[in-house]
């Protein structure tokens, strides 16, 4: 018999092939789901097919500005070279999956050697960064940024060599982090700056290097500029709507009231970091003795490497908790940190990784991301795509939502424009606006080979007041899910 190879007798292999596993099964099985994983697609899609790389758009009326371009641009050139398909527009979400995993491993080899496996396994086996894999959303393009980002930072600190480098890497990535999800992203740049100043003088990293913040100047804000240039009054809708309305407000209605902390991140800490959640809480038991002997500068020279993952968590945490914008995938970054953390304290109680309990929870994992592919919900772009080319029964090129959620994702499954229309004229906000056109607006286009769909108690005063405008309604087929589908053709 030949030897054995020995990458299949190393656990990194085993781990590296799990992760995979983890990451890349059934990720294009299920559809697009509407509305986030639809939005992201159906800009990206637009970029991809104007060739028009610089300014996001919901369509070629209206433009998208909830979100540097970042993440579009990965989907986009992802779908360019894949094939527009929803295994191609999630595949950046894996990948920066994957991409954490192995900075948990590097991470935890330098600030805990010898648990760096579990870190990798931990970070690999959340259920949150898991199930965050599967989904189309900037999180997991922030999270890689930061995590490079962090990386860096730990490898400037305790190498000491090419400390000058690593600076420089760290400034690249919080560029890239700041071109993810704008000022927010620089959150984590927070646990760098008050870690290097808590250190003693001469073991300090100086993070605000000017070659640093040159560097990320240059790579950061070109796009910016651009879009403002050309764009007057939306430097004053990143920095109102985007920054300052999501922190002191509750406009967006995302858990805004004083609680909303407690809703939003407290059963995403202790449900998503399943199983490893006992060894969470262990450290986080542990961690007011610990921050009584950081009250001394020499102890907390010595004990720098539990330092900085608990300012890596801890701070940005907080400002999460204080801000009134608050969704589960907010803390998705720190799940980075949270797994070095846990790596650490199981080393510290020397507790041991069973097989056969990881094989299973793997399994269990692969079972619900089976489950997520096939749950029947309206969301589903796909199926939607289905009964629109079923009924059609001929080229559809536009489908329009009367005064009803838009299915972006139809532009992945059904390449064609989606818009969402009012029926009568509405006061809108210059960027972002709730609806694309007007009922009457879109009539004034007659653009063929265009598929309309309205709920069912809509229906009557719909149908009324395109009669009005001379225009004349086909149902195709049986209402679906509570929607009418139907063409408008002249009267």
């Amino acid at each position: 018999m030949p030897p054995r190879l020995p990458a299949l007798r190393s656990r990194s292999f085993w781990i590296a092939a799990m992760a995979i596993v983890l990451a890349l099964g059934f990720l294009g099985t299920r559809g697009i789901w509407d509305p986030d994983e639809g939005r992201y697609t159906n800009v990206a899609l637009n970029m991809l097919d104007s060739g028009d790389w610089l300014n996001p758009r919901r369509n070629d009326e209206v433009g998208h500005w909830t979100k540097p371009p970042l993440t579009y641009w990965a989907i986009a050139a992802s779908v360019g070279a894949f094939g527009q398909n929803a295994f191609a527009a999630r595949l950046p979400s894996a990948l920066a999956y994957l991409l954490c995993v192995w900075l948990a491993w590097r991470i935890a080899r330098r600030l805990a050697p010898g648990s760096e496996h579990v870190a990798a396994i931990a970070y690999a086996t959340m259920p949150l960064t898991v199930g965050a894999a599967q989904m189309i959303t900037t999180d997991y393009v922030l999270s890689a940024c930061t995590g490079v980002a962090m990386w860096a930072f730990v490898e400037a600190r305790f190498d000491g060599a090419r400390s000058r480098h690593w600076t420089a890497l760290m400034w690249v990535a919080f560029a890239f982090a700041f071109l993810t999800k704008g000022p927010p992203a620089l959150i984590h740049l927070l646990a760098a700056l008050v870690f290097d100043q808590l250190m003693p003088a001469r073991k300090r990293n100086r993070v605000l290097q000017w070659s640093g913040l040159l560097l990320f100047l240059l790579l950061a804000l070109p796009w910016y500029v651009a879009v403002i240039a050309n764009h007057p009054g939306l430097f004053r809708y990143f920095i109102g709507d985007e920054v300052v309305n999501r922190v002191v407000t509750n406009e967006f209605g995302r858990n805004g009231e004083w609680y909303g902390w407690l809703v939003a991140y407290a059963p995403t800490l202790l449900l998503g970091t399943l199983p490893w959640t006992p060894a969470l809480l262990h450290w986080a038991r542990e961690l007011p003795a610990h921050v009584r002997t950081w009250r001394d500068p020499s102890q907390r020279e010595h004990d720098a490497a539990r330092l900085l993952p608990a300012l890596w968590l801890l701070l940005p945490l907080l400002v999460f908790c204080i801000a009134r914008s608050r969704l589960p995938l907010y803390i998705l970054p720190l799940f980075l940190p949270l797994a070095v953390i846990i790596a650490a304290q199981r080393q510290q109680e020397r507790s041991g990784l069973r097989t056969v309990w990881l094989v299973a929870w793997v399994a269990v994992l692969l079972a619900l991301k089976l489950v997520a592919a096939f749950w029947p919900t309206h969301k589903d772009a796909s199926q939607w795509a289905r009964e629109i080319r079923a009924r059609a029964g001929a080229p559809v090129r536009e489908v329009l939502f009367v005064e009803d959620m838009a299915r972006y994702g139809l532009h992945l499954h059904l390449d064609v424009e989606v818009e969402k229309l009012s029926l009568d004229p509405q006061p809108e906000p210059p960027f972002n606006p709730i609806y694309d056109e007007t009922l009457a607006q879109e009539l004034d286009e007659h653009e063929p080979d265009t598929v309309w769909i309205c709920k069912q108690e809509l229906w009557p005063q719909l149908q009324q007041r395109l009669s009005e405008l001379g225009q004349r309604t086909q149902v195709l087929g049986a209402p679906y899910r509570g929607r009418i589908i139907f063409r408008v053709m002249p009267r």
